[in-house]
């Protein structure tokens, strides 16, 4: 039988317990004035909700959403019966007008996504952009980001990051798409479909070089997994043991070089004289441990010279 647990814990837990109901009964009565309320909602686990985004949505005339039936069971959670509307990509150009005349009238319109913070790849940007060109308050009820959860249980440097969202589904256009991140000088965070994890790896550590990454999976859910490696072991390990659930990954910025392009190219040299431009720029951003996208500049640079 478990233990009961001590007095003074039964009476800390009541006492936080009494607080939590009269801030929440506090926010629930205060007046929600008219304006556009993006409303962060929980990434998997529904406690994450802030007692500002229940009272939010709680007071809120309309509530628009991407899918009613996945935000219907997070509003029953919390007893919260404000009407739900879907606004989501396939009927936004429909909706867009009747929000803004809604806002017009004097309404306090919320919006959600289906997790996480609106906006944030998903839709939204240009119903912000309109009711705030026309005047109305677009106000902030900030809360849970998948992205800013990788982030911080990663391991890597946070001080700057670039949120690059979902890479291309095609190989050639996410080889291309990564060619122009390589060289940030930040943190990156890309979402994946699990069906694409281990590809999407592989493009990354043969595009930026093996750099320290994580895998964050199923964030503040029952079986969440952050994996930590460089780039080629969790490319290894995701291709023998595919992911389920919602993927973010972390990769570390370039690190800090003093290899000189004139050290690139006398490595690149003697490499094109017997391989193609994208084997040679593979071979010596491995050696020398730089961006691909820098090395193909620099060949580039040397083909162009040699034919002139």
């Amino acid at each position: 039988m478990r233990d009961e647990p001590p007095e003074n814990e039964k009476v800390n837990s009541l006492a936080t317990a009494s607080r939590v109901g009269f801030e929440i009964e506090r926010q629930l009565g205060l007046p929600l004035g008219p304006g556009l309320y993006l409303v962060s909602t929980p990434i998997g686990h529904l406690a994450d909700m802030t007692l500002r985004a229940i009272a939010t949505l709680a007071r809120a005339d309309v509530v628009y959403c991407e899918d009613t039936r996945h935000s219907r069971t997070l509003l029953a959670h919390y007893a919260i019966r404000t009407p739900l509307r879907p606004y989501h990509e396939h009927n936004a150009e429909e909706q867009r007008p009747r929000i803004l005349s809604e806002l017009e009238a004097g309404r306090s319109i919320a919006l959600i996504s289906d997790a996480g913070t609106p906006l944030i790849s998903d839709p939204g940007f240009k119903l912000v952009r309109d009711a705030a060109a026309a005047g109305h308050a677009v106000v902030a009820v900030p809360g849970p980001s998948a992205t800013l959860a990788a982030l911080t249980v990663g391991g890597l440097p946070t001080d700057a990051f670039f949120f690059a969202g979902f890479l291309p589904a095609k190989e050639g256009a996410r080889k291309s798409r990564l060619a122009e991140l390589a060289a940030i000088p930040a943190t990156l965070v890309f979402f994946e479909a699990p069906t694409r994890t281990a590809d999407t790896l592989a493009n990354l550590a043969e595009e930026l070089g093996n750099r320290e990454a994580a895998v964050a999976r199923e964030l503040t859910k029952l079986h969440e997994d952050v994996r930590r490696a460089p780039l080629t072991g969790l490319t290894r390990h995701f291709a023998a043991d595919p992911p389920k659930g919602e993927v973010v990954i972390v990769v570390a910025p370039p690190q800090e070089t003093e290899v000189t392009d004139a050290a690139i190219e006398a490595s690149l040299a003697p490499a094109l004289e017997s391989l193609s431009i994208r084997d040679a720029t593979r071979m010596v951003a491995d050696t020398l441990k730089v961006p691909k996208a820098r090395v193909y500049d620099v060949a580039l640079g040397l083909k162009r010279r040699a034919g002139s």
